[in-house]
């Protein structure tokens, strides 16, 4: 007589190559673009004329390349934001609200004024804009990491619900105080307050024309670098991931969690607080509604595709930078948003498959 058999899921002892994960990323993608391809014919489409269309119309040409890397420049420095705290098993959910949040408060600057917008240099402006817009994703990633940490309440819960306080946070400004004509979005701020473009310089190099890449994407190849350090090779770095792994030891240690959990927590939201000053003053040149496209929520894929690492996420950035920039234009206009399903989905299969074994175990007879 046979028996049923039942999955268990074995946890696995031996530790894996370090080449692995890179490779079940990029297994992931590869097999989420078949997936979505076979969905697409199912609709009737046709897949390869989609596939086609997708580097064509994301990586055919300098122009359409740098509107490619406008849209991963904010999804770096979010992605960055996620994985720092992820790396210290901290749930930041909330990355969006602090988006949000680092646009408002980088706003200040030219909507209060905090300086002279005609006499002060541009540099000033700008770097006074990075800091506020810091301040605010930090104070916004300050209240989960503070209840956290002293109630040990769901960070899940608290960013995630900090998304809808920040978002309205915004409305009430854009709709009453600030609203440009009744418009839903404030004045466009003045040109000191705009990020610089190489479409700048061309009257100078004619090869920059059309070139829409700002400063912002220097931010985010920088924070990247800082956080690699941090991470990599500074004490802080070490007790990060000392505590995410082992918070027991780490408190044997001598470690103060507290601390470091608020710490973390700060420093992930001023991070995307970071992307938020830098959308407004590169790309959108106001406050307005609709400022993100869910950059806060692709970003927790960012981070798990690259496996946390913040060089990686530069690559992956510049991936769903793509995915946005095609999707304006691919149809069905929801294929973009499955494909990002879709990833999520196979990036998580294949973090299981990468710390358990799948075995098929007998059920034994009953007496």
């Amino acid at each position: 007589m046979n028996l049923p058999y039942t999955v268990i899921f074995e946890k696995r002892t031996a530790d894996y190559p370090k080449w692995l994960p890179a490779v079940t990323s990029l297994l992931s993608v590869i097999v989420a673009f078949i997936i979505s391809g076979i969905v697409l014919k199912i609709i009737g489409g046709d897949p390869l004329r989609v596939l086609k269309f997708f580097f064509t119309a994301t990586f055919g040409s300098w122009a359409v390349f740098s509107d490619t890397m406008v849209k991963a420049t904010p999804l770096i420095m979010v992605g960055l934001a996620c994985a720092v705290a992820f790396k210290m098993k901290l749930w930041n959910i909330g990355a969006e609200g602090q988006f949000y949040m680092g646009a408002f408060f980088s706003s200040l600057v030219v909507l209060v004024p905090m300086v002279n917008l005609e006499t002060t240099p541009k540099f000033i402006v700008i770097a006074l804009m990075m800091i506020m817009g810091m301040i605010g994703g930090a104070i916004w990633g300050f209240i989960p990491g503070y209840l956290k940490a002293k109630y040990q309440v769901n960070e899940i819960i608290i960013t995630l619900m900090l998304n809808y306080i920040a978002l309205y946070w915004n409305n009430f400004w854009i709709f009453d105080k600030w609203s440009d004509a009744g418009f839903q979005m404030t004045p466009q701020f003045e040109k000191i307050a705009w990020l610089p473009r190489l479409s700048d310089l061309a009257k100078e190099y004619k090869a920059f024309s059309g070139i829409t890449l700002h400063l912002g994407v220097v931010f985010g190849i920088i924070a990247a670098i800082i956080i690699w350090w941090i991470l990599e090779r500074s004490h802080w770095g070490y007790e990060i991931k000392l505590i995410g792994d082992n918070p027991q030891a780490a408190r044997y240690a001598g470690l103060n969690i507290t601390k470091n959990l608020i710490l973390v927590m700060m420093l992930s939201g001023a991070l995307a607080g970071l992307a938020g000053m830098s959308e407004i003053s590169g790309v959108v040149h106001r406050l307005q509604e609709k400022i993100s496209p869910g950059y806060g929520f692709t970003g927790i894929i960012v981070a798990w595709l690259a496996k946390l690492n913040p060089f990686a996420v530069i690559i992956v950035s510049i991936l769903f930078g793509a995915l946005i920039v095609a999707g304006r234009e691919i149809q069905p206009s929801g294929l973009s948003n499955l494909l990002q399903g879709i990833i999520l989905f196979m990036v998580i299969s294949s973090d299981v498959l990468l710390r358990y074994k799948i075995r098929l175990v007998r059920l034994e007879q009953e007496a």
